[in-house]
């Protein structure tokens, strides 16, 4: 899969839809709630913007988030979009997050694992999953701390652990900010945490600390 430059392709993309409606970057920016420097930053790609911030450039342009990613898409590559892993034992919170994410309009796959034990046989092509042995591993986890069969500390350790799966980024979902387990995640690896319920909002505070190219859309050349 090759990395593209998403940033400046949604710059890029962002600016000529915004030529294509004959506004200025002001009147922009004025439309999306932004600063405008932020814009201009946004258009040159030499910013990562968040969640929030990309749907409200979207609004403002008339389009939904998944077109506008569309547009920046380069012309011959294969859209592929990056698959998500929800570990979660609670029905409620998986509802909670993919309701989110619906409301966000992020059009990733998402796998729901309800323990321990099937996220690792899940990401390592084990057990029931073992068809999966030759794909390529979701490139967000979406890790509860208190599941059953496995604890998410045991399995963070063991993501951390192997090759193949210590490069995934891991999300750590608590109750509470007060958990005393955040400070053995940050330890084991683990790149942030969200306190539950997942929503349109905490999702989108984390997500500019890491690579837009694979937290919403990747593409790759064949």
């Amino acid at each position: 899969m090759g990395v593209v430059d998403l940033k400046g392709l949604l710059g890029a993309a962002i600016k000529t839809e915004r030529a294509s409606l004959g506004i200025s970057q002001e009147e922009l920016a004025y439309r999306a709630g932004l600063h405008r420097t932020y814009v201009s930053d946004v258009e040159r790609g030499m910013r990562n913007p968040s969640l929030q911030s990309v749907q409200k450039l979207a609004n403002a342009l008339e389009l939904s988030v998944p077109a506008l990613f569309q547009r920046a898409t380069p012309g011959n590559g294969s859209r592929h979009l990056l698959e998500i892993l929800l570990v979660e034992d609670n029905p409620r919170d998986v509802q909670l997050t993919l309701h989110a994410f619906e409301k966000a309009r992020i059009t990733n796959p998402v796998h729901v694992a309800g323990d321990g034990a099937e996220a690792l046989d899940f990401l390592f092509g084990t057990g029931r999953y073992r068809k999966r042995a030759e794909m390529e591993p979701p490139q967000i986890i979406l890790l509860d701390l208190n599941l059953p069969k496995k604890s998410g500390l045991e399995v963070l350790r063991e993501i951390k652990a192997n090759k193949r799966t210590q490069d995934i980024a891991v999300i750590v979902l608590t109750a509470s900010t007060r958990d005393r387990d955040i400070s053995e995640c940050r330890r084991l690896g683990a790149d942030k945490y969200i306190v539950k319920p997942v929503g349109f909002q905490n999702f989108s505070e984390v997500t500019p600390h890491f690579q837009f190219d694979w937290a919403l859309v990747n593409s790759c050349s064949r």
